[in-house]
C-alpha cells in the first residue's frame, strides 16, 4: 500500500490554520498550484463532495494538471479533515489532514495518503508508490502545506 506523509511546522495557531485547510474553496485563491476547487455537496468548511483540480508543477512551463474528485468529512472539534477519492485516477485514496497545537502556540500539521493503487494489475504497485505518490501526490501536498502555512501566518 502506497503511504505518503507530508509534514510542516505552522507558525500559527490551529485557530488560525484551520479555516485554511477546511474552507477548501477558498484554495485556488491562496495556493498558486490550485486550478479550481468545485463544492457539488454540502456546505462550505463542512461534510460534502468536491472536486478539485491542482497542477503539479516540473519547472518551466511544464505544469502537469491533475483532478479528482472526493468525498469530505470535516471533524471541527478535532481539526481532522478527511477525504476517500471518489472519482479520477485516484479513486480510492483515503487522505487525512491533522491541525496539532505545539506547546509554543504554533501547529503541527500533517496530511496522509494511503491507497491500494490504480485497478491495474501489472503496474499497480510501481504506479502508485513509484510515481503517483511520490512524485504527484507529494508534490501537490507539499506545495498545499507550504501555501496554507503563508495565508495562515500572514493572517496572525
Amino acid at each position: 500500500m502506497m503511504r505518503i506523509v507530508d509534514r510542516r511546522l505552522i507558525h500559527a495557531t490551529p485557530d488560525a490554520v484551520w479555516p485554511h485547510a477546511a474552507h477548501v474553496e477558498t484554495w485556488p485563491t491562496i495556493l498558486s498550484h490550485y486550478r479550481w476547487v468545485t463544492r457539488t455537496e454540502g456546505t462550505l468548511g463542512g461534510d460534502g463532495v468536491v472536486e478539485m483540480s491542482a497542477y503539479r508543477p516540473f519547472g518551466g512551463p511544464l505544469n502537469w494538471p491533475t483532478w479528482w474528485k472526493s468525498q469530505m468529512w470535516v471533524d471541527a472539534a478535532k481539526r481532522e479533515v478527511r477525504y476517500r477519492h471518489i472519482g479520477g485516477i485516484t479513486t480510492g485514496m483515503d487522505v487525512l489532514w491533522t491541525i496539532e497545537p505545539t506547546a509554543d502556540g504554533a501547529s503541527d500539521v500533517t496530511i496522509v495518503h494511503t491507497w491500494d493503487g490504480p485497478p491495474w494489475p501489472l503496474i499497480r504497485r510501481i504506479a502508485s508508490e513509484w510515481v503517483i505518490g511520490p512524485v504527484f501526490v507529494h508534490g501537490i501536498a507539499e506545495r498545499t502545506l507550504a501555501g496554507v502555512a503563508r495565508a495562515a501566518e500572514a493572517a496572525r
